[in-house]
């Protein structure tokens, strides 16, 4: 299987400009409360790499973020979330800006 590791540039900089225009968004996610708080994942930032590149499926995007086949980094390194992390993830997604 060929490992995704290149995004193009013009995925890179609509990406980033994203992550940047989210974060401007987000003044109450303070860097110390990105670790764990800001509202977006690596399978985010993977969706809006597909959406930038326009030819990208969802499973390359995915493999490009986490180094990996999605599947295989969830097999490998996500763990059972707790009800109290899925409250806060609730709770952040909520105060994210809308786009579109």
């Amino acid at each position: 299987m060929q490992q995704h590791t290149h995004i193009s540039d013009a995925a890179a900089a609509a990406a980033f400009r994203r992550l940047v225009a989210h974060l401007q968004h987000r003044h109450d996610a303070q860097n110390i409360d990105l670790m764990g708080l800001a509202g977006f994942c690596r399978n985010c930032l993977a969706d809006w790499v597909m959406e930038a590149d326009g030819q990208l499926t969802k499973d390359e995007a995915r493999e490009m973020i986490h180094g990996m086949p999605a599947a295989e980094w969830k097999a490998n390194f996500q763990n059972e979330a707790t009800p109290e992390q899925l409250a806060r993830m609730k709770e952040s997604v909520a105060k994210n800006k809308p786009h579109g």
